[in-house]
């Protein structure tokens, strides 16, 4: 039975490398599952073109009319100009100053929903929302005002928000 188990084993570690990865993968552990009442996330982008990258962006304040440009996160293709926050937290990865995080998973999606006209993609739509979100439910607020406000051009992302 063992030497079964063992095989099948070996088996499916051999087969597992022949798929190609094509969506990021998060796991969350809620307060109540984690033993001392932490919210976790993870986050891997099972890209390979995103090894070792670990994003920075500085708090900061700007004056009234500041526009900030937008370019879409997977192609660096310029989409237009956002009113930039008159204040904005600290950014390091996918998690900012006052502890949120935001993370994603790519599940595809109908092409025929895409906005082209739209100037947030999910990325855009990420961490324009850590620099200007303090909770996860602030964070909500916001990622829907920007969708609101000037569309969302990209297709399925489920985000995760703790």
């Amino acid at each position: 039975m063992k030497r079964k188990r063992t095989a099948i084993f070996l088996l499916a570690a051999l087969l597992l490398p022949l798929r190609q990865a094509e969506a990021c993968t998060n796991i969350l552990v809620s307060k109540g599952a984690s033993r001392d009442g932490s919210t976790m996330v993870t986050y891997t982008a099972d890209s390979h073109q995103l090894y070792g990258c670990l994003y920075f962006r500085p708090a900061a304040k700007y004056a009234p009319g500041t526009m900030m440009p937008v370019y879409e996160w997977d192609t660096g293709r310029y989409l237009g100009e956002i009113p930039q926050a008159a204040e904005t937290y600290s950014v390091i990865g996918n998690m900012n100053e006052h502890q949120l995080v935001i993370a994603e998973s790519t599940f595809g999606g109908r092409h025929e929903l895409v906005d082209t006209t739209g100037l947030i993609d999910y990325g855009t739509l990420i961490y324009t929302t850590l620099q200007r979100a303090r909770t996860a439910r602030e964070a909500i607020a916001v990622m829907n005002d920007l969708v609101t406000k000037y569309g969302y051009c990209s297709e399925g992302e489920s985000f995760s928000i703790a």
